[in-house]
């Protein structure tokens, strides 16, 4: 299935977070807080502003960004846990 987000929304795949600390330790799944780093996947068009005019997003496909804890909404596209989100959700861009 393809699917294209419309408007000023992106499709996230969360990037795995470290099964170790620093330290050593491993952590338990049971334990683990999901990552708040991801790899955008999909764009929508943009959004309009008040002259109608389409203002197209900051992210592309295959950034990798920083997002808000509880952002998005999660999904499942082929297999795939996915986020959808706004633009206005994701933090930055991690270069």
């Amino acid at each position: 299935m393809k699917f294209r987000p419309l408007h000023d929304r992106v499709v996230v795949r969360r990037l795995e977070s470290e099964e170790k600390t620093k330290g050593g330790i491993i952590i338990p799944d049971t334990a683990k807080e999901k990552p708040q780093e991801g790899e955008v996947v999909a764009v929508g068009p943009g959004a309009r502003n008040d002259k109608g005019e389409l203002v197209k997003l900051d992210v592309k496909a295959g950034d990798k960004i920083l997002f808000g804890k509880w952002s998005g909404t999660e999904v499942k596209i082929d297999g795939q846990d996915l986020l959808i989100m706004k633009e206005s959700d994701i933090m930055g861009i991690v270069g």
